[in-house]
């Protein structure tokens, strides 16, 4: 009787040190790496810089500091990396395999490429080596400031396209400078004067939902949104055609083939081959032309 108590004893002693080394290995490690990326499961992947690195970034804006550029010696790979941070323990970059972190930098990138781009047909190097030749509008169509009691307009302040993913309108300003604790609503000039900061506000637009309830383009981009039956009858789907429709709505999306949108796309695609991941890499769900926006043109876009 006494040797059975024992071995009772032994067997539950040894189901709790099971349950409790499972308790400890379920606990998500935690990495730091050096300064690029510190305190985050996502750490513990490779960084942006160990895949993306100085030559790359001038490969896929070599026109940038060309004499006919608009933002000549402003954009440099020192401030990008230094901007993604902030970004990289969220998961920028270093969610998912190597390819996957290659293709969201690609993504981001080609967004960026696309809106700050003084390229044409035949320009000099190609239509898509001209991105980050802007760092604001340069001749702003209108005021950009719309009556908003949580982010009313700072008188003398002027709220035209500036950044990375250009910001418009005095909420948007508002918004992304909450977001990223700097007053960006008093001082929108900010953006155009600080190379880092504009890849910030850029990288913090990716990295959040422009509404409540609604995914990301780091969500839709890496697979972690999964759409309503609303969304699939919508047609909008994980991939980087529903980045283009939460950045632009219908500005780019539900119209069909159009410029816009293509241009977007072959940025994206185009970096993606300069960066060695190859463009059948694009993912599924490449293009929004059939998409219906997730906000429609009455609530403006942040781009």
């Amino acid at each position: 009787m006494g040797a059975w108590k024992w071995l009772v004893l032994s067997i539950c002693v040894g189901v709790m040190m099971v349950e409790l080394g499972t308790a400890k290995s379920s606990k998500p490690k935690i990495c730091d790496k050096d300064w690029e990326c510190k305190g985050s499961v996502y750490c513990c992947n490779d960084t942006i810089s160990d895949f993306f690195q100085v030559y790359q970034f001038e490969n896929l804006f070599a026109k940038r500091n060309t004499p006919t550029a608009h933002a000549v010696g402003f954009w440099d790979y020192q401030a990008f990396i230094l901007a993604s941070t902030d970004f990289q323990p969220l998961g920028f970059g270093t969610t998912g395999g190597k390819q996957m972190q290659m293709r969201e930098v690609a993504a981001f990138l080609g967004h960026v490429g696309s809106k700050t781009s003084c390229g044409y047909s035949v320009a000099t190097g190609g239509p898509f080596a001209w991105g980050l030749c802007y760092n604001h509008e340069l001749s702003p169509s209108q005021s950009y400031c719309d009556p908003n009691y949580i982010y009313p307009c700072t008188p003398g302040a002027e709220y035209y396209g500036r950044g990375a993913i250009p910001i418009y309108w005095n909420y948007n300003y508002g918004k992304i400078g909450e977001g990223l604790k700097i007053n960006l609503l008093d001082s929108p000039e900010y953006i155009e004067q600080n190379a880092t900061l504009a890849f910030q506000a850029a990288m913090w637009v990716w990295m959040n939902p422009p509404k409540k309830n609604q995914p990301s383009p780091h969500d839709v981009f890496v697979g972690n949104w999964k759409p309503t039956k609303n969304d699939t009858l919508s047609k909008r789907l994980p991939g980087f055609g529903a980045t283009m429709n939460l950045l632009y709505g219908d500005q780019v999306c539900g119209q069909g083939f159009v410029d816009s949108m293509n241009n977007i796309i072959s940025h994206y695609q185009y970096y993606l081959d300069l960066m060695g991941v190859g463009r059948q890499y694009s993912g599924e769900n490449l293009d929004c032309a059939e998409q219906v926006p997730f906000n429609p043109s009455s609530t403006k876009s942040s781009s």
